[in-house]
């Protein structure tokens, strides 16, 4: 096929899940759903969090920011879908598909880091409950937060500029409803080695770094719970963790899941689909899991709707 390079790029085509046209407004209505689901119950959790004083704790500051995150991801994703199914045009510019895929990765990346970070909040919480104020304080959360966003952008930033300096072919269809890495990647005329290359080490740290914090943090937690004398006391200090397992177990779940189900299947399109499981659905189901699982929340959040003060 013949190459070009960016600047000769008109734009690439997103296919997205189906060609169908009459699944089309099904996929429409569905995905619309989704994402108004997924921005309404994540601003109910920033706005609770916010509204009431006694949830200004670093575990609920670390949700807000997770729920904020997740409104970014799908909100990066869902809306050009929409619109592309609406106007009938699943075309997208190379500037727009390359800042698509960029905030996919700074979000998506910030995320995993963030759930890392709400793992340490509870290992410091329940390990070293009298030095808990002390360590997390407000300006070491902010820091962490910060830190977490300055690498995931820096590894966007990275993998940007390597893309900027790849040819690509002329047939420029992506089988996906928005612009991933390793797709926009395989379209390439280029030697993409090194591009490969720092995807396999970008995941790496992204997803193992973050999942090597979170177990080391829960291996601990479990060890200093097991130490507690009372059932009860047991009890309520896992309580406090809950949310935060059924979170991660939801997010790294799907993306396992994705990624076995990319190396068993050959389909484009079902790799679109497997998607949506991790760049969607967890999205959405974070703000029920928090609200049904965690009683404070679920005070403030009554408070927040009808104005019934939280009983804590």
């Amino acid at each position: 096929m013949e190459a070009t390079n960016q600047t000769g790029i008109p734009k690439f085509l997103l296919l997205g899940l189906t060609d169908d046209p009459e699944l089309q407004p099904l996929i429409f209505s569905l995905f619309l759903s989704m994402y108004l689901v997924t921005v309404l119950g994540n601003l109910l959790i920033i706005l609770a969090v916010s509204s009431d004083s006694h949830l200004h704790t670093p575990m609920y500051f670390f949700l807000s920011i997770l729920s904020f995150t997740d409104i970014c991801i799908s909100t990066t994703t869902i809306p050009k879908m929409l619109v592309d199914i609406q106007a009938q045009d699943h075309s997208i510019t190379y500037t727009g598909c390359l800042s698509q895929l960029s905030f996919v990765l700074i979000f998506g990346g910030l995320e995993n880091c963030l759930l890392a970070v709400m793992a340490y909040d509870r290992y410091v919480a329940i390990c070293h409950p009298l030095r808990y104020i002390i360590i997390m304080n407000t300006h070491f959360c902010v820091l962490l937060v910060l830190l977490c966003l300055g690498v995931t952008t820096g590894n966007a930033l990275l993998h940007s500029l390597m893309l900027l300096q790849l040819s690509f072919c002329t047939d420029l269809e992506i089988p996906h409803f928005f612009c991933e890495l390793v797709q926009v990647i395989d379209l390439s005329c280029s030697d993409t080695t090194i591009n490969i290359l720092l995807v396999y080490s970008g995941t790496s740290l992204f997803a193992g770094v973050p999942l090597l914090g979170i177990i080391f943090s829960y291996s601990h937690i479990v060890t200093s719970v097991l130490k507690i004398p009372t059932g009860r006391g047991r009890l309520r200090a896992f309580s406090t963790c809950g949310s935060h397992l059924s979170v991660v177990s939801l997010f790294y779940g799907t993306g396992i899941g994705v990624y076995m189900s990319s190396e068993v299947t050959v389909s484009p399109t079902k790799n679109a689909v497997a998607s949506i499981m991790y760049i969607v659905v967890p999205q959405m189901l974070n703000p029920f899991v928090y609200s049904l699982r965690n009683r404070e929340m679920k005070g403030a959040l009554r408070h927040l709707i009808t104005g019934v003060p939280s009983l804590l």
